[in-house]
């Protein structure tokens, strides 16, 4: 009786136990399926993405060329050394493919003479962060050193030569503050679409025009898919899609001159500007001192950025368009063609030009020229002749005519960082808690007071003077060509307007600064040439504590005076006077022109 009882209790919990059981078995079933079989397929996706990496290559950054195709912003290979690491790995810690690489290194070093560039702790580092690419042992190397290496180097193992290109500037410093420089371009700055494991970056422009046609310039980026194996060292390569060129500019700039105005200038600290008053191209911009823009690439280092920047003498800045200075006695000429259009006898009114002169209470000490007419004004820059038409015409006629012509506006020529410069009304003046007198006529009619322009601005006043009054802005790039493209595709340039300036005053003005030059009593005879007729106009114009006699110098000039080719504008700081420190240099670049056009048989003499 006891037994069936218990045969009865335990069959239920028995069937209990097995129905379990053969639950836990069917989930067991189910997840394996599902690891093995449903999910087989993204589990072999991941252990592929888990075994590749995705590495950006650089574009190839477009040349800039000059009107006769000479290359001044250049792509170079850069030749280096590199290790792959996986030829030398070692089975156990990293420490021991460490001990591999440095008995390679060594032995390159020894091939080469070269002094080893990296330690342990770089070799470290870089199986860290960027096993999978070669590590560059010594970069920059010459074609000596790859001889060398490829006769006596071929049985030592993972090592190679590994090419890159880079920016090369051929003839900087002479056009650095023109064509500016590169740098290593941010990743977070480049808004691309794709993702990768290793971003090797391209070169991006920092300044002048490398900065203004960045995007032009810039190519589009390559890539390559590379295979790890469990360790993390490369396996193989997959993929590879090269990367592709940037756009070419070609430049309204002619290095031939660009080298004369260097020349010109000397060991002087200033500017040159030399356009075409034909059209407005920029055939010279120069800044001086310069820098050598290849000290950028691909990057500056710290102590040289230290010296450029903490330079006195501001070698960065761009005097050509970005300083700013009283132009001097080279205004005169804008005051003669405005008081002469308002009315032609003024080209014939003489006017007594003491040494002392009185603007109300205020008594001024200038050069004397006697009894002189407009002509003979500008040839001797007389002082009182233009303090008088100055307060004859009134000065709103001669700032409204300043405004016209370009001054107190940026020119829009293809650079960054240009200044507008001022040209000082009565409200300009009241805002800046002024008033405004017969004084202020009076500075305004030789350049000085709160006048300020750039060497630009001034190139393209001479140029329009040059040109019987037709107004062009300044174009430096001449013609673009797109990437894989063999045509280039022409940048117009633009004509402004024309002044509206009397053929009277026009002529009068003309000669006048033709006798500043071909004169021998003119202040600009210092730059004549014999044979070479121009035309030209001196300027002294002081600055800063009055008596302490500070003085920027200047010089503008248009050549040849019948037919001109060239509207030139010439900065000095800190010169004696225009026609002693500016002139001699003139002379040096006029020369120089001179030659060329006889040269190019563009004149007979």
């Amino acid at each position: 009786m006891r037994i069936r009882r218990t045969d009865r209790f335990f069959a239920p919990r028995i069937y209990l136990l097995l129905g379990g059981m053969l639950i836990a078995f069917l989930v067991l079933w189910v997840s394996l399926w599902r690891l093995q079989v449903a999910k087989v397929t993204q589990f072999e996706s991941r252990q592929k993405i888990q075994s590749l990496r995705r590495v950006r290559l650089p574009g190839i950054r477009g040349k800039i060329y000059d009107r006769n195709g000479l290359c001044l912003a250049d792509n170079r290979p850069v030749y280096s050394i590199a290790l792959f690491l996986e030829d030398v790995r070692r089975a156990g810690s990293w420490s021991n493919t460490i001990d591999g690489a440095m008995e390679v290194i060594g032995t390159v070093a020894q091939v080469t003479g070269l002094t080893p560039a990296i330690d342990r702790n770089s070799i470290w580092k870089h199986i860290r962060l960027r096993l999978p690419l070669p590590l560059v042992l010594w970069s920059d190397i010459g074609p000596k050193t790859i001889s060398r290496l490829a006769e006596m180097g071929h049985d030592i193992p993972g090592v190679d030569i590994y090419t890159q290109a880079t920016r090369v500037y051929p003839y900087s410093p002479y056009t650095s503050h023109l064509l500016g420089y590169v740098g290593r371009a941010d990743p977070d700055t480049m808004n691309e679409e794709e993702s990768y494991s290793y971003y090797l970056p391209d070169m991006s422009g920092r300044s002048g025009l490398e900065k203004l046609f960045d995007p032009f310039l810039r190519g589009e980026a390559g890539g390559m898919l590379v295979q790890i194996d469990v360790s993390g060292y490369r396996h193989g390569e997959l993929a590879h899609r090269a990367p592709t060129p940037g756009g070419d500019l070609r430049l309204t700039l002619d290095v031939e001159v660009q080298m004369l105005a260097h020349k010109a200038l000397g060991e002087h600290r200033g500017a040159v500007v030399v356009l075409d008053p034909n059209n407005g191209d920029v055939l010279a911009m120069l800044s001086a001192p310069g820098f050598d823009a290849n000290r950028f690439v691909p990057y500056i280092s710290a102590a040289d950025w230290q010296t450029l920047n903490g330079d006195k003498a501001k070698p960065l800045l761009n005097r050509a368009v970005a300083g700013v200075y009283p132009p001097g006695s080279t205004f005169k000429p804008l005051v003669a063609l405005t008081a002469a259009t308002l009315n032609p006898a003024t080209v014939h009114t003489v006017y007594d030009s003491p040494a002392i002169f009185r603007i109300g209470s205020r008594v001024v000490h200038t050069t004397g020229h006697g009894e002189v007419d407009m002509r003979e004004a500008l040839k001797f820059s007389a002082n009182v002749y233009f303090f008088k038409t100055a307060l004859a015409c009134g000065p709103d006629p001669i700032i409204q005519q300043a405004l016209a012509v370009g001054l107190g506006k940026k020119t829009g020529v293809e650079v960054d960082f240009e200044s507008s410069g001022v040209i000082p009304d009565e409200k300009w003046q009241k805002d800046n808690r002024v008033g405004w007198s017969d004084g202020d006529t009076c500075n305004l009619a030789i350049g000085q007071g709160y006048v300020a322009v750039t060497p630009i601005q001034m190139a393209m006043v001479t140029a329009t003077i040059a040109n019987g009054g037709y107004l062009y802005r300044p174009r430096l790039v001449q013609a673009y060509r797109e990437p894989a493209s063999d045509s280039y595709i022409s940048n117009p340039g633009h004509r402004i307007g024309k002044m509206d300036w009397s053929e009277t005053a026009l002529r009068t003005v003309r000669i006048g600064m033709r006798d500043v030059i071909m004169e021998p009593d003119g202040t600009g005879r210092r730059a004549a040439v014999e044979g070479f007729e121009f035309a030209g106009k001196t300027g002294t114009a002081e600055y800063g504590v009055k008596g302490e006699g500070a003085k920027h110098t200047w010089m503008i000039a248009f050549a040849p005076y019948d037919n001109p080719q060239y509207a030139v504008a010439m900065l000095v700081e800190d010169g004696d006077s225009g026609g002693a420190t500016v002139g001699p240099c003139m002379k040096v670049l006029m020369e120089g022109l001179f030659l060329k056009m006889k040269r190019e048989g563009r004149v007979s003499s």
